[in-house]
């Protein structure tokens, strides 16, 4: 057999040895560690919970590629970095990706781009509905034991578009059309859902729909668990105060300054401001900025009654900052609900990040919203992996925060080599891979992780 495969131009010799490179490799890889995501995602069984809220208009006789193997290959591209649906055209001949969907390197290939595709197009709302669902029950199932309280953050993030698809709106603040998606972690890092909507600022009643909505998904679970709200201010909204409170969910919202509220901290604004310039005078010990808190009882004119605000003070060399939050917790003092507990939805940004940047979640390029949002939750599968397997590593090792992209890189991009003989399957990994102590550590450990 003659190998046409080119020759790779302009390489320099070595010691006076010409180098000759040309892609001739056979059954090689670029994706070792997918033989650890495929553990995880056989684990959690999310593939097939997704694809069971979708039905298939497909003649049963004819199908080469279920739905759960087109939606596992499809996280599993995500979570090795090819958000490109156009990817699965090469990726589907690649032995690490057919071992991970259970199929033999010599079998036959996997599906294309266009059966992606056409999955990506598949569902309707119903589905979308049951879907949303079933991504609350992998969060519910991720559990050992039931928990007596979770807490939930929910932000949105904006998502630029640059073609015709249906929601998409012009946002000022942006100076770009996109989208808005609304997006829920819990206190832990775990993803609870994703909802696509317009690139708008959601409204009150907007928001108290997706809470009800969330809410009931959870509860249908856990009947009694008790849940707290955190978010920024323009989810603090009359319209969720009120339903929360009618339904025993707790809240710990940002709260946009106004002259109604700064009337109560002049006095604490002024008298942090001159203890600022005693300790940078040295008449008082340095330490810095100044902090200090305060506690009252205010309404807005929408608001039905009044809430508890809490206000924090911080005095600088730049001058006087002030923060408000709107709680209807009655127990804690002031300093330890903004600084413990409201600052800590800090980290649900980072939640995104990983999200959107090192998974491309924003990589919603359909024509209708309908594959969009469909997109958003399969990111989300993806999110599921890496998580997983960052979860499960060892406490207080740095593998335990590492972020998603080096998580990859790390433990994913590892060359393989698949030799299928009759009895076994051998995969050569490279001998001087660096971390492949911890990737033994890693598949040791995975019969910890909750199914």
């Amino acid at each position: 057999m003659v190998d046409i495969t080119p020759f790779l131009p302009g390489l320099s010799p070595v010691q006076g040895k010409a180098v000759v490179a040309r892609f001739d490799g056979g059954r090689l890889s670029s994706e070792g560690g997918l033989l650890a995501l495929r553990e995880i995602e056989r684990r959690l069984g999310l593939a097939d919970r997704l694809a069971g809220c979708l039905r298939d208009p497909r003649m049963p006789e004819k199908v080469v590629h279920r739905l759960a193997e087109i939606i596992r290959f499809r996280m599993l591209m995500i979570a090795a970095g090819y958000e490109d649906g156009n990817d699965a055209n090469t990726l589907r001949g690649d032995p690490m990706f057919k071992l991970a969907l259970d199929r033999l390197p010599s079998g036959e290939e996997l599906c294309s781009q266009s059966t992606v595709s056409r999955l990506e197009n598949l569902p309707d709302r119903r589905a979308l509905l049951r879907l949303g669902r079933a991504l609350v029950e992998q969060y519910c199932s991720s559990f050992r034991a039931v928990p007596r309280r979770i807490v939930l953050d929910i932000d949105d993030t904006f998502d630029r578009v640059h073609g015709g698809q249906q929601l998409r709106l012009f946002n000022a603040y942006y100076d770009d059309y996109g989208f808005q998606p609304i997006v829920v972690f819990d206190g832990e890092g775990r993803f609870v859902t994703a909802l696509l909507r317009p690139g708008k600022r959601p409204s009150g009643v907007e928001i108290r729909s997706f809470v009800r909505r969330l809410v009931g998904a959870i509860r249908a679970h856990w009947p009694k668990v008790e849940i707290l709200l955190r978010a920024d201010s323009h989810y603090a909204a009359p319209e969720v105060f009120d339903w929360c409170r009618a339904n025993r969910v707790d809240w710990l919202f940002g709260l946009a300054p106004n002259v109604a509220l700064r009337r109560h901290v002049t006095a604490l604004e002024k008298s942090t401001a001159e203890r600022f310039k005693e300790a940078k005078a040295g008449v008082a010990p340095n330490r810095g900025k100044v902090r200090r808190f305060m506690q009252f009882y205010d309404a807005a004119e929408s608001w039905s009654r009044v809430e508890r605000i809490i206000a924090r003070v911080e005095a600088g060399s730049e001058g006087t900052d002030t923060r408000f939050i709107v709680t209807n917790l009655e127990g804690g003092r002031a300093k330890h609900l903004y600084e413990r507990l409201y600052c800590a939805r800090g980290q649900a940004e980072n939640h995104i990040k990983s999200w959107k940047n090192h998974l491309a979640a924003d990589r919603t390029s359909c024509h209708t919203a309908e594959a969009n949002q469909f997109r958003l939750f399969l990111h989300a599968g993806a999110y599921w992996l890496l998580w997983s397997m960052r979860r499960v590593m060892p406490k207080r090792s740095t593998w335990r925060v590492m972020q998603f992209d080096t998580l990859r890189l790390r433990l994913i991009k590892i060359a393989a080599r698949v030799v299928e003989l009759k009895t076994q399957l051998k995969i050569n990994l490279p001998s001087n891979a660096p971390d492949q102590a911890i990737f033994a550590v890693l598949l040791a450990r995975l019969p910890r992780l909750v199914t």
